[in-house]
């Protein structure tokens, strides 16, 4: 894509909409649909890249009540004809049909490439990339398994979201302090799993979420490694202006 004069492409990720309590993601969903608003301006496309919800399930004929606002925004932009792409990250995996018949927003289910002005990205949420965490990757796919999605289907909502909710709550607290700080170029392991990818094949930016870190790490051949951080702590978001990219932080 060629992005017309002045346009810019968007990339956001890690809401978490649902947690940890109504007012506080509330508040939280107020401030990403005013952002959503700022930017609607000169956004030639939105990215959002995993975990705009704490936990989502669509059942056959259900999804889960709340977040109006946002859903009622994107599909306000879209109608507009600004185009969103939405990836699924590790809170919010299970999703069969909504997004597109009602907002008209493809949904990714991996890391996918995309080119801008000729800048080539790959996009992904970046959740069970690289070596290690062998333990989720596991469970990973048995989330993904369509038999599995299909047992958790018939439990009525009332206890499987709870459930679901009390499970995600319990990874993001025992993952919470690692997210905190920079681990270390050998540690990191989505920039072990970028390096991995230049060797076979070339793009200007890597863009993740999931790690709940601004980052931006200049890699091999001039490539770089964007991480999105997330709106429970910074309100980070990047931007491509058709030449650059810059990791920025949202102020009201």
């Amino acid at each position: 894509m060629q992005l017309a004069q002045g346009k810019k492409v968007y990339f956001l990720s890690d809401f978490h909409l649902g947690a940890p309590d109504f007012q506080q993601s509330l508040a939280r969903e107020k401030r990403l649909v005013k952002f959503l608003d700022q930017i609607a301006e000169d956004a030639a496309a939105i990215f959002v890249v995993g975990d705009l919800f704490d936990f989502w399930y669509e059942y056959k004929s259900v999804v889960p009540k709340g977040f109006v606002r946002i859903l009622g925004k994107l599909a306000t932009l879209t109608d507009s004809g600004i185009p969103i792409y939405f990836f699924v990250g590790n809170h919010d995996m299970w999703m069969n049909g909504y997004f597109e018949k009602e907002l008209n927003i493809p949904v990714y289910f991996k890391e996918m490439p995309f080119e801008f002005n000729g800048k080539k990205f790959l996009i992904g949420h970046g959740d069970g990339l690289g070596p290690g965490d062998h333990g989720y990757k596991f469970i990973k796919k048995i989330f993904r398994n369509p038999v599995c999605q299909w047992l958790f289907g018939i439990i009525h909502p009332s206890i499987g979201i709870g459930l679901a909710n009390y499970l995600s709550r319990k990874s993001r607290a025992a993952t919470g302090q690692t997210d905190e700080h920079f681990l270390g170029e050998e540690n990191e392991w989505l920039i072990t799993y970028c390096k991995d990818v230049l060797q076979q094949q070339y793009f200007d930016y890597f863009i993740f979420g999931h790690r709940h870190l601004p980052i931006d790490f200049v890699l091999p051949k001039s490539s770089r490694y964007i991480n999105l951080g997330d709106w429970l702590r910074y309100d980070s978001y990047a931007v491509f202006n058709g030449e650059n990219i810059q990791l920025k932080y949202f102020t009201q």
